[in-house]
């Protein structure tokens, strides 16, 4: 079960988003972050799942020994059979002692058609017929769904096995209903403080209460702290530069007024990001995972910010 939805002027969960290793032992330096993470007292740190490590299998192997939470952001559903990938989160779930935060999402056309050969028709149908059979066998360990894209009768049984929220990338109306009607709640990325006050926050609350339900809502925004501005939106632009153009995410930014990824970022000095993030807060989210961008000065600054709001 999801933590209740955040009341308004309470404190917000401050995570923090690790990227990808880029070392020749990457398991061994996502585990030193993890551990500083949590050391730091950080809520929550989570991983992506691109092109690079399996994120599931990495958190399971630098993982162990620590209490933070440790989220996927986000493992695509298409390439991954939905009984495949309860088994692999269960087991990833209890090699980290039950902390795990499964974020999932479509992904996009241009790479589940143009790179895994796979059909992106009807994916809000998709994710709710994979929810419906995912969320059964994490939960009760068992399967019996006929749906359109999905037809699965089956049982696991993994030694040990514990719920764990799982979580939908979810931007658009449909998926945002889809979410809160049936998840525990919704990750977004390249979406501004506004957007998320006016569009995700009231769309998800209100699918989920129909359903007399709690989300989470899991803000996931770049975050630099320096004094020069322009620089600091420059590097968030640089660093995720091509996001815009997919269609989920250039309407995000549509939607905050937004031309590049840099400008939903949040940035500038301690007051301004500091101030940045509790609008977040109080736009609704429950979570706010930052994902520090720019050189090396301003990351560290950024940093020492963010452990002051723990």
């Amino acid at each position: 079960m999801a933590p209740s939805s955040r009341a308004y002027g309470a404190p917000v969960r401050i995570g923090l988003f690790l990227g990808e290793p880029r070392s020749d032992d990457p398991i061994g330096e996502l585990t030193g972050w993890i551990r500083q993470a949590d050391d730091d007292g950080f809520a929550s740190a989570w991983v992506p799942q691109i092109f690079g490590l399996d994120a599931l299998t990495a958190l399971a192997a630098a993982g162990r020994g620590t209490t933070i939470e440790l989220g996927t952001g986000v493992v695509p559903t298409y390439p991954r059979h939905p009984m495949m990938l309860a088994q692999q989160a269960l087991t990833a779930n209890a090699a980290i002692d039950g902390r795990l935060a499964l974020g999932i999402g479509l992904s996009h056309k241009p790479v589940v058609e143009g790179m895994w050969g796979i059909s992106f028709a009807q994916p809000a149908r998709h994710m709710e017929e994979y929810l419906s059979v995912l969320l059964t066998l994490t939960r009760e360990g068992y399967a019996s769904f006929d749906g359109e894209a999905f037809r699965v009768h089956g049982r696991i049984q993994v030694p040990g096995a514990r719920p764990f929220p799982i979580l939908v990338a979810a931007l658009g109306p449909r998926m945002l209903h889809v979410a809160g009607s049936l998840a525990d709640g919704t990750v977004t990325w390249m979406t501004g403080v506004r957007t998320l006050a006016d569009h995700i926050v009231p769309t998800i609350t209100k699918a989920a209460s129909e359903a007399g339900r709690d989300v989470r809502v899991v803000h996931c925004l770049q975050v630099c702290v320096t004094d020069d501005v322009d620089a600091g939106r420059e590097a968030a632009a640089t660093a995720f530069a091509g996001y815009g153009s997919l269609p989920s995410y250039r309407a995000m930014l549509d939607r905050e007024g937004a031309q590049s990824e840099g400008d939903v970022a949040i940035v500038g000095d301690e007051a301004a990001v500091r101030a940045g993030i509790e609008r977040s807060a109080d736009a609704g989210a429950t979570d706010f995972v930052a994902v520090p961008v720019g050189d090396r000065a301003a990351r560290t600054r950024t940093r020492a910010l963010l452990k002051t709001l723990l």
